[in-house]
This record gives structure tokens, C-alpha cells and sequence, in this order.
């Protein structure tokens, strides 16, 4: 079988104007039929075209970042031909080195396999909320996969990623509560052993689960302060991103954590097919006075009044 990198070789090499066969094309040029005309294309020195593929990027990174600049980003589709042929330009042209650190992501992929743009399997943002998910559930589930490794999705998962983080927020409000109530501002401190944990697994390669493992840490840490705890949660969320900084509306914190934990595990004997299990913390749940009602998109999790 034919690779897709291998298809697209011989594509570019049976390319006209060029020199070498194993050359890339920085200008392609616009079709000669006069009936055909494409949505982008301007005159030039050379004649009617339109930049190749792979020095659009070079030039908008030359434009915005400067010769040389710290990270480059992209799937890890990217790196036999893009990446390459954007190096081999850009340093050609400027002279200088292109990029110090490049952080090549593996892909997000269903049960089912890879999405693919082209085949519309592509999530939208638009689409989880649709189905009554945020942004930052989504988000939560990518940090708990590190970005070399490929991310699998389903709606379950994603429907234990936004379980869990709602329970880390619940907890997060009970100790923003606290130090609200009862802590003094000139008394914040630093606890430095505990910043620096979570900035090593950062600078492991962007850790990230390895960094929310720091977080769970913190909050489960007794022998922290509720101000000390808050400190860290500010802190880290400036890396994390998870709006962890902001209070929550009062309607998401009157489900209690031990109820929340019964929730996750609930999910998890679902997923399993492990419906004998699922029926018993349903039964576990109706006797603390909780309902769990199962939904086409996630669950719904309701006190039991009356």
C-alpha cells in the first residue's frame, strides 16, 4: 500500500517548472484557461498565481514572530513534508535558526478512529455546547491526555471529564468560600515546595496530567490552608486556563462531593457494561436523596424533594 506522505511525493514531483524533482513549489500558478479562475490569486513577477502551501506559513511566521522564534505547533501529520519544507525556507532565507522548540500533536480520534475534516468527523466548539457541554469540559478532557499521545473521544469520556471537573470546581468554590469568611488577605503565602511540582511536570514536556495530578493535590492536602490552597489555584490556573480563578454559579456547588464521586463511578460501570453495578450506585444515590437521570448527550443529577 502506498503511503499518503509517498502519494503526495509523486504528486509534487510530476509538478512543472521545476528544477529538481524533489523540489517544493513556493508559487504555483494560476490554471491557464481563461474560464477557470480560483477564489485567490494575484499577478506577480513570475506570472498569475498563488503562494505554495508551505511558505504561507513561513512568511506570516517571518511577519508576526520575527526571523527566529521560541514554539512551533502542529499535528504530527505535519512533520515529514510542512514542517521539513518550512525549515529548509525559512532558514535558507533568513539565514538564521527557524524555531527552537517544535510540539507536534498526536491526533484526536474516535472510538471508530481519526477524525478527518475532510469526511466532516471534525468536532465544532459550537457542537458540544449544543449538546449542553462548555468549552472548558472539552478542555479539561484534552489536559488529561498529554499531547503526544493520541486523544480518544467519546461522549461518555467527555461526559467524565465534565463530572470531574465540576467536582474540582465545587471544591474549589468551598475553599474560596472559606477564605472569604474567614481568612485574612495580609496572611496569603506561597507554599514554593508545591508551585515548583507543578512547574516541573509543566516543564516536562507540557505534563499537563501530571499537573493536574499537582492541582488534585492541593486540594485534597489538609495540612494546606484554605488561602494557601487558593494562592496555588490562582497560580496554576494561569497555565491551566480553566477559569479556576472565578466563582461559580451558586446552582453548580449544592451537589455534595461525596455524591459527585458516586456520579463519576456510575459513568464508569456504564461504560464498562457493567449494568448490575450501575443499577447499585443508582440505588446508593437514591438513598442519600439524589436522582441521576440518564440523557441522550450526558446525565442530569437532581435532589430528590418530596
Amino acid at each position: 500500500m502506498i503511503s499518503r506522505d509517498l502519494k503526495k511525493a509523486r504528486a509534487y514531483n510530476s509538478a512543472p517548472r521545476k528544477k529538481n524533482k524533489t523540489d517544493f513549489a513556493l508559487w504555483k500558478f494560476s490554471p491557464k484557461d481563461s474560464d477557470t479562475k480560483r477564489q485567490m490569486e494575484w499577478d506577480s513577477p513570475w506570472g498569475k498565481g498563488f503562494p505554495g502551501w508551505h511558505i504561507e506559513c513561513s512568511a506570516m511566521s517571518k511577519k508576526f514572530l520575527g526571523d527566529t522564534f521560541d514554539i512551533h505547533c502542529g499535528g504530527i501529520d505535519h512533520v515529514p513534508i510542512h514542517h521539513t519544507n518550512e525549515i529548509a525556507q525559512s532558514e535558507a532565507c533568513n539565514g538564521k535558526p527557524f524555531v527552537h522548540y517544535w510540539l507536534h500533536g498526536a491526533f484526536l480520534e474516535e472510538e471508530s478512529g481519526k477524525m478527518s475534516k475532510s469526511k466532516g468527523e471534525f468536532l465544532r466548539v459550537k457542537t458540544l455546547i449544543d449538546k449542553g457541554y462548555s468549552p472548558l469540559d472539552y478542555r479539561y478532557l484534552c489536559l488529561g491526555t498529554h499531547y503526544r499521545k493520541r486523544l480518544l473521544f467519546s461522549w461518555d469520556l467527555l461526559e467524565q471529564a465534565k463530572v470531574t471537573f465540576g467536582r474540582l470546581k465545587q471544591n474549589i468554590q468551598s475553599i474560596r468560600d472559606d477564605v472569604k469568611k474567614n481568612s485574612d488577605p495580609r496572611d496569603a503565602t506561597m507554599p514554593e515546595d508545591i508551585k515548583a511540582k507543578f512547574t516541573e511536570a509543566v516543564n516536562d514536556d507540557l505534563n499537563m496530567p501530571q499537573a493536574l495530578a499537582v492541582l488534585w493535590g492541593v486540594i485534597r492536602n489538609d495540612k494546606l490552608s484554605s488561602i494557601e490552597k487558593m494562592n496555588l489555584v490562582n497560580d496554576f490556573n494561569r497555565v491551566l486556563g480553566l477559569d479556576l480563578d472565578k466563582d461559580i454559579e451558586a446552582g453548580n456547588t449544592n451537589v455534595p462531593q461525596e455524591v459527585m464521586e458516586l456520579v463519576e463511578k456510575r459513568i464508569a460501570a456504564k461504560k464498562a457494561k457493567d449494568f448490575k453495578k450501575a443499577d447499585s450506585l443508582r440505588d446508593e444515590l437514591k438513598a442519600l436523596g439524589w436522582e441521576v437521570l440518564d440523557k441522550k448527550d450526558g446525565v442530569e443529577v437532581k435532589q430528590i424533594t418530596g
